[in-house]
């Protein structure tokens, strides 16, 4: 969230809604799509009945004055959205077409000037395992973690794309976070 910038924004991936719920309640125009028919009906009924939640209605009523779900299907290969019609396009776990050549080219086209490519690709769960695995193979996890920085840059920066990466620990774990600008 701390990285999306501007109001218009596209989630690619959206799953059940989980980012569509936050960024309705912060007012952003957003717009998300997803490949999955049956995603696109679960997310549709979960932000029903959040909004309905929110605005104190029945969930089969949605209020126009706050707000708008505007779920659609279709692929990240094909968006279809006009040139520039978004500040922000962000996936949170995608598959591996985010880094698809044709899904890049379709973000970067609807991306307005500066905007940016928000992707939440890895997250680590800290635990004992995961210590243990790491001292087993005799690797740090930093260094597992510039493995993937650099695996992941590479079709990005290829694309034209300008790159941060940002690694963030929390508590439960460790968060990768890709900012590719155009």
């Amino acid at each position: 969230i701390p990285f999306i910038e501007g109001t218009r924004t596209l989630e690619i991936g959206h799953g059940p809604g989980h980012l569509q719920r936050v960024l309705l309640s912060r007012g952003l125009d957003s717009v998300a799509i997803d490949e999955s028919s049956s995603m696109g009906r679960l997310a549709q009924r979960n932000l029903q009945s959040f909004m309905s939640l929110r605005e104190g209605q029945s969930p089969t009523k949605q209020s126009p004055s706050r707000g708008k779900i505007n779920l659609t299907r279709g692929l990240a290969q094909y968006l279809p959205f006009a040139d520039r019609s978004f500040d922000t396009v962000v996936a949170t776990f995608p598959a591996e077409y985010f880094v698809d050549p044709l899904t890049l080219s379709e973000v970067k086209r609807c991306l307005s000037d500066g905007g940016r490519f928000v992707i939440l690709p890895a997250a680590l769960p800290k635990n004992r395992f995961l210590s243990w695995l790491f001292k087993v193979t005799g690797q740090a996890s930093s260094e597992a973690m510039e493995i993937v920085q650099e695996k992941l840059e590479k079709p990005f920066i290829e694309s034209g794309f300008e790159v941060e990466t940002h690694v963030i620990e929390k508590e439960s774990g460790t968060l990768i976070v890709l900012i590719a600008k155009k």
